[in-house]
C-alpha cells in the first residue's frame, strides 16, 4: 500500500511515517519508481509507534519497545522496566504540575482583581511574595 493507505489506516500524518522512515524506526520496500511500499506489518509496527506515541513514549522509548517488540525470545521484565520507568516520570511530572496549579490557584484567590494596581501575582512573579 502506498503512504496515502497507510498513514489513513494507521491514523498517522504521512509526514510523520516520512520521519519514522528518516530515524530508521520503519524501513518500507521501495517499488521500481521509489515510491514506498507498505506491507501489513509496517501497518503494525505504525500502529505500535502511534500507540506508543500517544502514550508518551520518547522516540527513543519507542526504539527500544520497537526492538522488544520484534524480539520474540525478549524477556517481558524488559519491557516493563521502559514502561515502569516512563510511569514514574508521568507521575513526577503529575505532581509538578498539581504543584504549579495549587500556586496558581492562590495566586488567583489573592488578586483582588479590581481596578487597583496593586497585584499579588504580579508581586509573587517579581519575587516579592504573595498573601497568605
Amino acid at each position: 500500500m502506498n503512504i496515502a493507505e497507510v498513514a489513513r489506516r494507521a491514523g498517522l500524518p504521512p509526514k510523520t511515517i516520512r520521519y519514522y522512515e528518516d530515524i530508521g524506526l520503519i524501513h518500507p520496500d521501495r517499488r521500481d519508481n521509489g515510491y514506498r511500499d507498505f506491507a501489513e506489518t509496517h501497518l503494525h509496527k505504525l500502529s505500535f509507534l502511534g500507540r506508543a506515541r500517544s502514550l508518551g513514549f520518547s522516540i527513543e522509548e519507542c526504539r527500544a519497545l520497537m526492538a522488544l517488540y520484534e524480539d520474540r525470545g525478549r524477556a517481558s521484565s524488559d519491557v516493563k522496566r521502559i514502561a515502569q520507568e516512563h510511569l514514574t516520570a508521568i507521575d513526577a511530572k503529575i505532581a509538578e504540575l498539581q504543584a504549579m496549579r495549587d500556586t496558581l490557584s492562590h495566586l488567583v484567590d489573592c488578586c483582588a482583581g479590581d481596578d487597583r494596581p496593586d497585584c499579588p501575582i504580579l508581586s509573587d512573579l517579581a519575587g516579592g511574595g504573595c498573601c497568605d
